[in-house]
C-alpha cells in the first residue's frame, strides 16, 4: 500500500490512490483519499488540522478531520507538491504529497 511517514514518524499518510497518485482537481469518478494513522496514542477525539502549502508559492489551504486521525478526503486546488503541517489532540508533524493534474 502506497504510504509516506511524517518527518517526525508520528504519523503516517496510506493512499488510496490509483499508481500513488492523488489528483487535482479531483478526478469525478475516484476520490483523493487518505487514511491517516497517528503512531501515537491519542484520546480525545480532536481534530487533525492539515494546513497545506504548494511548495514554491504562497498558496495555503487549511482542512480540518472531523475526531482526528483516521479516512478522509483531501482535494486541493492545484497540482503540484504540497507540505503537509498536521497537528491533532496536542500533536504535530509534516510531510509532502504530490497531486497531479
Amino acid at each position: 500500500m502506497p504510504h509516506v511517514m511524517g518527518e517526525a514518524g508520528n504519523i503516517v499518510a496510506i493512499l488510496w490512490a490509483d499508481r500513488d497518485a492523488l489528483h487535482s482537481p479531483a478526478l469525478h469518478d475516484r476520490s483523493n483519499k487518505i487514511l491517516w494513522v497517528s503512531k501515537i496514542p491519542f484520546t480525545a477525539p480532536d481534530p487533525l488540522v492539515i494546513t497545506a502549502t504548494l511548495v514554491g508559492g504562497t498558496r495555503t489551504v487549511t482542512v480540518s478531520v472531523p475526531g482526528g486521525p483516521g479516512p478522509s478526503t483531501i482535494d486541493l486546488p492545484a497540482p503540484g507538491c504540497w507540505t503537509f503541517h498536521l497537528s491533532w489532540s496536542g500533536h504535530t508533524d509534516e510531510l509532502k504529497l504530490r497531486y497531479v493534474a
